[in-house]
Formats: C-alpha cells, structure tokens, sequence
C-alpha cells in the first residue's frame, strides 16, 4: 500500500510540479501544510486548475477589449481609430502571462478537493488489511526458508 505524502514531500511534489512556471512569492512550505490529505494526482490538478487562473483572465481581458472596440465602431470612432488599432494590433501579438501567486494556488484548492478521505472507513479497512497480509503483516512476522 502507498500512503498518502507527508507535508515535506507534498511540498518536494509542487516543486517539481511548477519548476517550469513562473511563480511569485508561493510559500511551499504552507502550500505543503495546507494541502493534507492530497495525493500526488491531486497536487497535479490544483496545479494544473491555479495555472489556468492568470490564462482565464487574460481571454476576459481580451474580451472587454472586443467589446469595447464593436462600441466604438459602432459609435464611429473608427475612422479616427486606425492607427491606434494597428499600434493595439502590434501590442497584442505579444501575450504575457502573470506569474502564478498565493491566491491562484487557494482558489484551485477551493475547487481541487482531496480524492481521498485518509480519515475515511474504506482507507481504516485498507490500513487493517495491509497490516494483516500487506508488507508490514503476517508474512513479515514469519520468515520462510528453503528449508522446512
């Protein structure tokens, strides 16, 4: 039976998770403490749902300014606004994210709950099993040799 990760390893597991975004100022170590309970597929889904965070409010960004140019064009600012939507256009073209923060990370964990109840009467049923007949059970307790 593989348990679920402790704290210092949860926190080992972010790391590795998010060694390749851009991040600021994320504490792992409350990150670790406050994910008790996760398994190493769940941390992978908080991250993945925090990394869709700053994602999701540059296409609402986006779609303020769409908006906003259809008014314009509708009210007939467009013909004084040309070069401005070409400087608008040139702009665009370069698409930057923000780093991941704190907060991405716990409004992930308000939608990414733990898979798994550890406290829960399957996973007490799982222990008992596994100290009976799993690896640390029965068959530690008696050595078998070749020869009866």
């Amino acid at each position: 039976m593989v348990g679920l990760p402790a704290a210092e390893n949860r926190e080992k597991i972010l790391r590795t998770l998010l060694a390749k975004e851009k991040v600021e100022d994320l504490d792992f170590k409350e990150l670790g403490v406050m994910t008790e309970g996760y398994s190493g597929s769940d941390l992978k889904n908080l991250c993945t749902t925090a990394a869709y965070r700053p994602v999701r409010e540059l296409i609402q960004q986006e779609r303020k300014k769409d908006l906003e140019k259809k008014r314009s064009a509708e009210e007939g600012q467009s013909a004084e606004g040309n070069s401005d939507e070409k400087e608008e256009a040139a702009e665009e073209r370069v698409i930057t994210l923000r780093p991941l923060n704190m907060e991405d990370m716990r409004q992930a964990k308000n939608q990414v709950a733990a898979s798994f109840a550890s406290e829960g009467s399957v996973m007490s049923e799982l222990k008992q099993w596994n100290d009976l007949y799993g690896e640390g059970g029965s068959r530690k307790k008696q050595q078998l040799s070749y020869f009866l």
